[in-house]
């Protein structure tokens, strides 16, 4: 050791220790003596100077601005976030003590406690092909934020996820029945199949119906649609966006190449031993990567029952009789997310017999249900909507469904097999049930075509339901309100109370599943009478009020007078 220690000659000192002796901030002795010990402890002179108290880090980085004529930076105001990424690789940086700041043309910025270092500028100036320009840090601030830039992705995803989380990477599979290359998987990206694991168990734990990971410019987060509303669940580091956005596309059987285009596809999760939830997967080029949407496929959401959808028993007996019939046509309506497709299916599941043959056109199939024939519309392919319609009635169908009526062709058929003995359930994109009758006009429909095939239309919307555990009546909401919200003075008889959302453990902010609201109008022949002058909506709509048909708001209100959901729900879901 103490060979370790000799004095070392005064020209063996390194650039930035001859430095701070000739600036007087070490004296020769202190400075050799300093650097003996860096090399015995293979550490920096720098390191050693400042941990051995033979100068501050502050006064240090001083002194090496004014010798080297550098500008000094505070590292406190440089958000890492901001710092350009890729330029340089982390392991230099973290090696030689470097930070990138910016580069501007053929200049790079670069903050560092030892300018003099020439391996180091030799380095940075190979990787970025751009000369370097020096700025000087504290080393214990450039420390720090080296430390940050270089946190393990995989330590941030393993804070995230939990040490103790246990998962079987089995349990995700492939829509396909290919089995996945396993040593197409790197094994540094065991994290990011274990948080994607993590993510998809807590979404279906908490019943959520859509899974959102979006990458910004600086951040990346996830959000899980709960009970239609959207909630912010993690905050991953945004480095595993290509790599989280790779691992989904993978076990999706999309092509991981190509980012530019959008892309769907399906994959599966076993949740238990004889449970396995389908998801349905979008990806969608944006400014900073692709965003991934995952929506939950839950088969068993068909299996509830009509009861569990929140028809009322005059709203289901209506249903019922128009799927009943042997042929026409039942439209539902609503907007993305009102769960058109979960009562075309609970329909369905009511229809599908063994002496019934039924066919599916959707874009794409979203809920399997064994005995129906389903297909899956691919435009690219040639398979449209109207396509696979016509080799439907080439199939010998009693009942067809068609995701959506888009254009004329495929109504124009759909409702040619409405009229010729087959029943026809199919989706539209409409306010209201009175404005669809309209809206299949605008699209071309002949009147006389719209009269004689439609049997019902359903519009709906959905509604949080109320927690039944925390749910508290409202004692003093003025009636005046109440009477603006559509309710009428009869209503007001004083026997039932609104109820306002409270939260507790066993809920979201007081809410707790979803409730539908509908408005069920059956086309009488008063009905086809106003359609086939030509009539408007609003005529349709009086028609439907003289006739019993409860609209969307009146629908809702009876569902806030049995204290089903909020006023405040039903005000924001439904038109006057």
């Amino acid at each position: 050791m103490a060979d370790a220690l000799a004095t070392v000659p005064t020209m063996a000192l390194p650039g930035l220790a001859r430095a701070l002796v000739a600036a007087g901030t070490l004296n020769q002795a202190r400075a050799e003596d300093i650097y003996a010990k860096a090399q015995a402890r293979k550490v920096s002179f720098i390191h050693e100077a400042v941990s051995s108290g033979a100068v501050s880090a502050h006064d240090l980085a001083h002194t090496i601005s004014q010798a080297f004529g550098a500008p000094l930076i505070d590292l406190d105001s440089v958000d890492p976030l901001r710092l350009p990424k890729d330029l340089l690789d982390p392991r230099i940086g973290k090696q030689f003590k470097l930070v990138v700041l910016s580069k501007r043309g053929n200049k790079v910025t670069v903050a560092t406690a030892d300018p003099s270092d020439h391996l180091a500028a030799e380095k940075v100036k190979f990787a970025t092909q751009a000369n370097v320009d020096w700025v000087i840090a504290e080393v214990d601030k450039l420390t720090k934020l080296i430390d940050t830039l270089t946190a393990s992705a995989s330590e941030a995803i393993d804070h995230i996820v939990g040490a103790d989380f246990e998962f079987d990477d089995g349990g995700i599979e492939m829509a396909s029945a290919e089995p996945e290359d396993r040593a197409s998987s790197e094994v540094e990206d065991a994290p990011i199949v274990k948080f994607l694991h993590k993510m998809l168990l807590d979404a279906y734990t908490m019943r959520a119906s859509d899974l959102h990971f979006e990458p910004y410019e600086h951040t990346y987060r996830v959000r899980f649609r709960i009970d239609g509303e959207l909630r912010e669940i993690a905050a991953p580091p945004i480095a595993i966006k290509e790599k989280l956005a790779s691992r989904i596309k993978v076990i999706s059987k999309l092509d991981i190449s190509e980012r530019r285009v959008p892309q769907d596809g399906r994959m599966k999760l076993k949740v238990g031993p004889d449970k396995v939830i389908d998801f349905r997967v979008s990806t969608l080029p944006t400014l900073f990567g692709e965003k991934v949407v995952i929506r939950i496929l839950d088969p068993s959401s068909a299996q509830m029952g009509i009861d569990a959808l929140g028809y009322e028993p005059e709203e289901k007996d209506k249903l019922l009789e128009a799927i009943y019939r042997p042929y026409g046509m039942v439209l539902v309506t609503g907007p993305t997310g009102s769960g058109k497709t979960v009562s075309l299916y609970t329909c369905l599941n009511i229809l599908n017999q063994p002496g019934v043959n039924i066919s599916t056109a959707e874009d794409p199939s979203e809920i399997n249900l064994p005995g129906v024939n389903q297909v899956n519309v691919n435009e690219k392919a040639g398979l449209t909507f109207a396509a696979a319609l016509k080799s439907f009635l080439r199939q010998d169908p009693d009942i067809i469904m068609v995701g959506e009526i888009r254009d004329l062709e495929t109504a124009d058929i759909a409702i040619k097999a409405a009229q010729t003995g087959h029943l026809v359930l199919s989706t539209l994109h409409t306010n209201d049930a009175p404005t669809t009758l309209t809206r299949m006009l605008n699209m071309g429909i002949a009147p006389f075509n719209i009269a004689s095939s439609v049997n019902l239309i359903t519009a709906q919307r959905l509604a949080r339901r109320l927690c039944k555990q925390c749910k508290e009546p409202i004692n003093d909401l003025p009636d005046q309100v109440l009477l603006d919200a559509g309710f009428t003075p009869e209503d007001l008889d004083g026997r039932w109370k609104p109820y306002k959302p409270v939260g507790c453990n066993a809920c979201n902010n007081g809410y707790k599943g979803r409730v539908g609201i509908y408005q069920v109008m059956p086309v009488t022949e008063t009905m086809q009478q106003i359609i086939l002058r030509g009539g408007s909506a609003l005529e349709i709509a009086a028609q439907a009020k003289a006739e019993g048909v409860r609209s969307l708001r009146e629908s809702g209100l009876r569902k806030v007078k049995l204290g089903v959901t909020s006023l405040e729900e039903v005000l924001g879901c439904t038109n006057a």
